[in-house]
């Protein structure tokens, strides 16, 4: 699939292939191109070239069969602030074909599941950022879709409120749902996601299980954080001399990390800082993160936003 606007290419020729049931993760920065894929694959926006079937049918001639099955969230909320959560459900149900009775009936059943009962009469405008994204993924599911689509479901909410929309993910797939997610939260995709596809530029530049992706980039990092940063750059050096690999280093410009073949070269690693006398707050050694797979895989970190060409257009 390709899709540009203008002289910007957004998606550049991605191939994925989702299983159902399971949680498939779009991962990488903003301007990685995932909201364009998802736009298309909900059938939002055409893709200028490239065969996409989304539950067998064709995004361009059989929009409305998908339309029919899918869910939606995007990443900002789209329910009516001025109403209160009930009255907003009970109106999309409206929307949806649902008689009086039947919306009032499948409201009360959304408010339950999503813990939104106590707060039902009340304006949006009151919510939490928590409760405002509940109530968004519950009115996605007004018609319990085949495919859900979160785009970026937990920007900006707090660690308790992401922890309850993690839940509702699982909820889903275990009632027989497939859920398309993106993100650029590396935690997130590493605890919901059985296959994670990792976009930069517009591409997929690896697809796998989050072990698999871990392992792909070696079995073992070193990670050191300094106490001064101008001994970053003599740092950088004597680990790039000492390991043999690629230091590399983060937002945070204190943070250096490397991937280490075997720990007795950490060891010196490390010996020859002390040796040197570079300052260290704290050092690590262990297992690759998704966070160390995406530095490995594009040279800079997850977090690291790029311009939202695909949102302006």
């Amino acid at each position: 699939m390709r899709k540009s606007y203008g002289e910007v290419r957004a998606v550049d020729g991605v191939d994925l292939r989702v299983s159902a049931g399971s949680v498939f993760g779009l991962l990488g920065p903003n301007g990685a191109g995932k909201t364009t894929i998802v736009r298309t694959l909900a059938t939002l926006i055409p893709p200028d070239s490239g065969e996409v079937r989304v539950l067998g049918h064709d995004v361009v001639r059989e929009a409305r069969a998908i339309r029919d099955r899918i869910g939606l969230t995007g990443q900002y909320s789209s329910v009516d602030e001025e109403l209160s959560g009930r009255d907003n459900l009970v109106l999309l149900s409206r929307l949806r074909g649902f008689s009086w009775g039947a919306a009032r009936r499948r409201t009360g059943e959304l408010l339950a599941t999503f813990g939104l009962e106590e707060a039902a009469s009340r304006l949006v405008r009151t919510y939490s950022g928590g409760m405002r994204r509940r109530l968004d993924i519950a009115s996605s599911m007004i018609v319990t879709p085949d495919l859900m689509f979160l785009d970026e479901p937990t920007t900006g909410l707090d660690p308790h409120s992401r922890n309850q929309v993690w839940e509702l993910v699982r909820g889903m797939v275990g009632e027989g749902a497939t859920v398309l997610l993106t993100t650029q939260y590396l935690d997130e995709a590493d605890q919901l996601a059985d296959r994670i596809a990792v976009i930069d530029h517009g591409q997929v530049i690896a697809d796998g299980t989050p072990v698999e992706l871990k392992r792909s980039v070696g079995s073992s990092v070193l990670r050191v954080r300094l106490r001064d940063a101008g001994q970053r750059d003599t740092a950088e050096r004597m680990l790039t001399e000492a390991l043999g690999t690629a230091v590399h280093t983060g937002a945070d410009r204190l943070e250096l990390t490397a991937q280490v073949a075997a720990e007795e070269e950490a060891t010196l690693a490390l010996a020859g800082l002390s040796g040197a006398g570079i300052g260290l707050a704290e050092y690590a050694f262990g297992h690759a993160t998704l966070d160390q797979v995406f530095l490995a895989l594009t040279g800079h970190p997850a977090d690291g936003s790029r311009a939202e060409t695909e949102e302006a257009a």
